[in-house]
């Protein structure tokens, strides 16, 4: 992969979220979005001949943009079998071989890894899910990338720091969010999200 651009254009062509659920909040990352945070991984050493875990992966776009970069191997981590389908196919573009897809809680993947990325529910439905993926990731890797709302910015310092990680790097997003549930009322509604890169003392 020769440039970020190029890389957001192969995360684009990645099928997404068909009847997102409400309860597991689920949401597409943007291609741009998601390019511009693992572009910063390779930079930063976080991808190649290192194993990676994409926890709640959905569709898998932050996974698969890993694994241009030369993971040793990744883990795709998902309890939603219908959206793990989708994940499958998105894979079937391309000829990677170094992965396997788990259909499990993120509570109970145990294995460690180098690296994780993860862009959790937010916690609006269920309250503290967010925490619930940020422990997670802190038991199980030295280096996490962890999306969160901005609002919640003084939480995830807090939660980090008692975990024994420090902020190395931080992005702040406009984060598009198609018209997908009955109630939202724009077909593009822009929240305001953060992307920490979050590392062990």
């Amino acid at each position: 992969m020769n440039s970020k651009k190029q890389l957001a254009v192969a995360l684009s062509r990645l099928q997404s979220f068909e009847k997102p659920s409400l309860k597991l909040e689920q949401y597409a990352t943007d291609s741009e979005i998601a390019a511009e945070i693992i572009w910063t991984a390779n930079q930063n050493n976080d991808l190649y001949n290192k194993v990676i875990a994409d926890l709640g992966c959905g569709t898998g776009i932050l996974g698969i943009g890993t694994m241009f970069f030369h993971p040793k191997k990744i883990f795709f981590i998902d309890k939603d079998e219908r959206t793990l389908k989708k994940l499958e196919s998105n894979l079937k573009l391309f000829e990677f071989k170094n992965y396997e897809i788990i259909c499990t809680d993120v509570t109970k993947f145990n294995k460690k890894v180098d690296v994780v990325f993860q862009n959790p529910p937010f916690g609006t439905k269920d309250k503290h899910a967010d925490k619930i993926f940020l422990e997670k990731a802190f038991s199980i890797a030295d280096v996490v990338y962890s999306f969160h709302k901005l609002s919640t910015k003084k939480f995830v310092e807090a939660i980090s720091q008692d975990n024994g990680f420090e902020i190395t790097h931080f992005f702040s997003y406009d984060f598009p969010l198609k018209q997908t549930q009955f109630y939202h009322t724009r077909k593009l509604h822009k929240i305001n999200v953060g992307c920490w890169r979050l590392k062990k003392k």
